[in-house]
């Protein structure tokens, strides 16, 4: 059986920007990661929380949807008023209700005179790996990914809201990467479960199609860049399109999002020199993607089994 790897530890280089230090989205400063992981007794499942410094005060933010097939909370107040004021979590898409009430009661017990706050959680279909209809995630397994998040190298593949997900043929999960560009960091995180075929710079992996029923995506990506929420609303949707450079066929049931925001609340950034962090996010999101395959490993669960890509099909 072969070791979890990450892409670029098989010669696999996405692009030509460097990556942070743990080229992750901890790269961002004042980003945090923390995750909670259930398997066995036919789950495969779990919660991963982002965690950014200053939620509370608001940071700015956009959300771009490619394909609106999902039930991610929170999303019209962060179009209406361009922030968010609260963590972001990721789960499987029957507990996304369950694990936004138990973040709203970690946020009210940590402000006691909030009156109003807006949870923003996203989810894939866990279904094929998982006992969706369970709901297995209690406040307890939420609270303790916000109550853990770190900027450590987050873990990938079979972790987290990653447990039970596949995409593009095979086990999936979470997975990340960072680039640095002239002024300032741009981090990606990923959750993926959805279909089409795995490319990988440019050339088709082949694999058996699985009767899974998740066809989504989550990527929420980070920077301290001093952008406001329009530019951030640009950046989000190139992390959409950058999609099809890993092989998705954008199927008609996926719910594909972007969620981007920046720690930085002094915009000054000019629209001309986006092309650098245009840049910094489809390389990161398309490593993220790709080491949430090659992090992860066979999985056996509810409904049949996903294998991880075999890493000799990527050298």
């Amino acid at each position: 059986m072969q070791n979890p790897r990450r892409v670029r530890n098989l010669g696999v280089i996405v692009g030509t920007l460097p990556t942070g230090p743990l080229n992750a989205i901890t790269d961002v400063p004042g980003v945090r990661v923390g995750q909670t992981t259930l398997t066995g007794d036919g789950l495969n499942t779990g919660v991963t929380a982002i965690v950014p410094d200053g939620y509370a005060g608001t940071l700015p933010a956009a959300v771009a949807v490619g394909n609106g097939y999902g039930k991610l909370i929170g999303t019209t107040q962060v179009d209406e008023l361009g922030v968010i004021e609260t963590p972001i979590l990721l789960t499987g898409t029957l507990s996304t209700f369950r694990v936004a009430d138990a973040l709203l009661t970690w946020l009210l017990d940590r402000d006691p005179r909030a009156t109003s706050l807006n949870p923003i959680v996203g989810e894939t279909n866990d279904a094929y790996l998982s006992d969706i209809r369970r709901r297995p995630i209690t406040p307890a397994h939420v609270h303790a990914a916000l109550d853990t998040a770190s900027s450590d190298l987050p873990l990938e593949g079979c972790a987290g809201a990653g447990t039970g997900t596949t995409a593009l043929g095979f086990k999936a999960g979470i997975g990340t990467s960072s680039r640095l560009v002239a002024s300032g960091t741009v981090g990606a995180i990923v959750q993926s479960n959805f279909s089409g075929l795995l490319t990988v710079l440019g050339r088709p992996v082949p694999a058996k199609p699985l009767d899974a029923d998740g066809n989504s995506c989550m990527i929420v990506v980070a920077t301290d860049l001093p952008l406001d929420a329009r530019q951030l609303g640009r950046l989000a949707r190139r992390a959409v399109f950058a999609m099809g450079r890993v092989g998705s066929d954008f199927a008609p049931g996926s719910g594909d999002y972007a969620i981007a925001f920046t720690t930085n609340r002094t915009p000054g950034y000019a629209d001309n020199d986006l092309r650098g962090p245009f840049q910094a996010v489809t390389e990161s999101f398309e490593e993220a993607l790709l080491n949430s395959l090659t992090m992860a490993r066979t999985t056996t669960g509810h409904r049949g089994t996903a294998h991880a890509v075999p890493h000799d099909l990527l050298a």
